[in-house]
């Protein structure tokens, strides 16, 4: 028997995890895995702070026979309690062991779910402001209810940021029962929303949402403030919530009091590069800004590399030569382009070849309903709501030929490391962070810390395979996926965009392979396709696997055929995004196994190493044969290089906005408005 999801008679059967954290010679009875894992997280200051968070646990356990044998009334009115002595000035430190007994007790009352000890472990360090890693299955939404209850207590709201609206909802939805067993209101802030129903969510104890709807809620707060005449932020820190419905023209938002990020990499670290911005009212001319689109989309064509522009590789810039910018000029326009200078239309048609030349339909983007989605390259998902800046967007639209939104020019805007940063108390989760903990503290002045899993990992690595050519690899994996689908085993595969995913597919019908599709084509249906991928003979291809919020388990008699098979077509532009999709087998000790597969031209390693020698690697690639599979290690350098130029550009982000925010505040301006008040 291992620390699973125990009744209340058979508590205290097991070894407590306190003694792994506090005793290290009580390792020696445990299984081999747990000992090697423990055994590596038990040094250095992550051996003190578990050994420091493990002592709590015994005082959690101490309130357990008590709880037990109280009514849901007693439950409630102990809450209540608590919320007094925290509002009273009483440091949550000295609440967290009754109040994490008192969420443990009523997941198990109201849903069934006790929270394991390593899932309080979790909790402990996520009340103190750190990165909980926690493997794929480790119930990371069960976990967040611990510090997302405690810091309610104050009566200044929690909130937890989540990738998407859907796992928002969900999650609210799911926990919801919890909170209101113990008093405590759970609200949800959805794309769709409008105000009054912001307003009611934020004004609730705890409260659900992405960090794309709170950055916007703020900035949109920002310029309500400005409209009204308020001094800046006057409002902000007073604004309760309550009874604020009768009056639209108020803040949704209360303070910035304490914010659990979920998928804390994703939105931390990987949207880091992308500002939330508020557009302000569009210009007058705006029949001729559209015409300016659609003619730079229909004659980019003509204008031809090295001859007519030359591309910068590293920074993704297009740049007009002298013989570009002649050729514009004797190019026929319309009318309406008449007063346009030459200078804004040499920008026009370089952002036309530039996005002629780098965003590709059905992999950074899809067309729904006439309008341009983007796909999050992190997660494989629709960013809705999201528009690339600078034009970009609209060029885009142009190119596709459907209606060309104007471009608004900007009134407000918000950096995902500023909207974070505001937040007193700031934690987060998520199942790949050790990679990004020196950006994490630098950036955010937070911890990762490992926590244990509940059962020991049986999962196997099998060896990397390299292949010269696409083709070649595409053959190798249909052939993977026939041998486990003649024996039975689920089989997972990650594909880095749609029209990869969609050519996999093809393939996979061609050989007699039943399978099904998961990508942002298949957003509807996601919770029902990953579900059953654990099933016997299910072959799944999925675009990317991060962030998609629902566990894939095992049919029975699937742990003896071998569990779940990962198979990765390619490595992507994080290490860390390949690991998500690794970590989708093994889940709560199942076993499983994985394989990267790789070849010469995939596109990591122009993205490394430049176009020259993506070039050379894919003429000599057609004739390696075996050879190629000692080009191992230089792909994963490829890898690594692309990490570190986009470390670059996130931590060069933030010093502009640092420099920005000094400039405007010396000149008396909101930082996060574009015009002073």
């Amino acid at each position: 028997m291992t620390y699973a999801s125990l009744p209340v008679s058979d508590i205290g059967t097991l070894p407590p995890l306190r003694n792994i954290m506090t005793n290290p010679p009580t390792i020696h009875g445990l299984p081999t895995g747990w000992r090697a894992q423990v055994l590596s997280l038990l040094g250095g200051p992550v051996q003190s702070r578990l050994a420091r968070w493990g002592q709590v646990l015994p005082q959690i356990a101490a309130f357990e026979e008590t709880l037990v044998a109280e009514d849901d009334r007693e439950l409630r009115k102990r809450s209540l309690s608590l919320k007094y002595r925290a509002k009273s000035g009483e440091k949550l430190a000295t609440l967290l062991p009754e109040a994490y007994a008192l969420v443990r007790e009523a997941s198990r009352r109201v849903i069934g779910q006790r929270h394991y000890d390593v899932q309080m472990i979790g909790g402990i360090a996520l009340f103190h402001g750190s990165i909980a890693e926690m493997e794929t299955g480790e119930g990371k939404t069960l976990t967040a209810t611990l510090p997302m209850y405690l810091h309610a207590l104050v009566g200044k709201g929690s909130h937890l940021a989540t990738v998407n609206d859907y796992l928002a909802e969900r999650d609210a939805n799911m926990m919801r029962p919890v909170y209101a067993m113990l008093g405590l209101t759970t609200g949800v802030v959805l794309t769709k929303d409008k105000s009054d129903a912001r307003r009611k969510a934020y004004g609730c104890d705890i409260t659900y949402g992405t960090a794309k709807e709170f950055g916007f809620d703020f900035l949109r707060d920002r310029l309500l403030l400005r409209r009204l005449g308020a001094a800046q932020g006057s409002l902000l820190g007073q604004f309760t919530g309550v009874g604020a419905d009768a009056n639209s023209e108020q803040p949704v938002q209360r303070e910035a009091h304490f914010c659990l990020v979920d998928e804390a990499d994703s939105i931390l670290i990987d949207e880091a590069r992308t500002p939330l911005i508020i557009g302000a009212l569009g210009d007058k001319a705006i029949d001729r800004i559209v015409a300016t689109y659609r003619w730079a989309a229909e004659v980019q064509s003509q204008f031809l590399e090295e001859k007519h522009y030359d591309y910068d590789d590293e920074d993704k810039k297009v740049e007009l030569t002298a013989a570009g910018r002649q050729l514009l000029r004797a190019l026929p326009k319309p009318e309406l382009l008449s007063t346009m200078g030459l200078v804004d239309l040499y920008q026009y048609i370089e952002r036309a070849i530039k996005v002629a030349r780098d965003y590709l339909l059905n992999r950074h983007y899809v067309v729904i309903d006439g309008e341009i989605t983007i796909v999050d390259e992190n997660t494989g998902r629709l960013a809705e709501g999201r528009k690339w800046r600078d034009g970009i967007h609209q060029a885009i639209e142009a190119k596709e030929k459907i209606e060309v939104s104007v471009a608004t020019g900007q009134a407000a805007r918000i950096t995902v490391q500023d909207l974070f940063l505001r937040y007193k108390h700031i934690a987060g989760m998520t199942g790949t962070a050790m990679s990004a903990t020196n950006e994490f503290r630098k950036v955010y002045k937070m911890r990762v810390v490992p926590i244990p899993t509940n059962r020991p990992s049986q999962r196997k690595r099998l060896p990397d395979l390299v292949f010269g050519t696409e083709d070649e690899k595409w053959a190798a994996v249909v052939e993977d996926v026939k041998a486990m689908n003649q024996v039975g085993r689920p089989v997972l595969i990650g594909t880095k965009s749609i029209d990869k995913s969609m050519h996999l597919s093809r393939l996979l019908t061609a050989a007699g392979i039943t399978h099904r599709v998961l990508n942002a084509n298949e957003v509807e249906r996601e919770a029902e396709i990953v579900a059953l991928a654990g099933e016997q003979f299910k072959v799944t291809v999925a675009t990317n696997m991060a962030g998609r919020g629902t566990d894939i388990k095992l049919a029975p008699g699937m742990r003896e055929l071998g569990g779940l098979h990962v198979i990765c077509t390619e490595l992507h532009d994080s290490a860390r995004i390949d690991r998500q999709l690794v970590g989708r087998c093994g889940r709560q000790g199942d076993p499983g196994t994985t394989r990267q597969y790789m070849s010469l031209d995939d596109d990591v390693i122009k993205s490394g190493y430049g176009p020259e020698v993506a070039e050379r690697m894919e003429q000599w690639g057609k004739t390696a044969g075996p050879a190629a599979q000692r080009q191992v290690g230089m792909i994963f350098r490829a890898q690594q290089r692309v990490e570190r130029k986009h470390l670059r550009d996130r931590f060069a982000l933030l010093h502009h906005e640092k420099e920005r925010k000094k400039m405007q505040l010396e000149m008396g301006q909101d930082p996060y408005l574009d015009t002073p008040d």
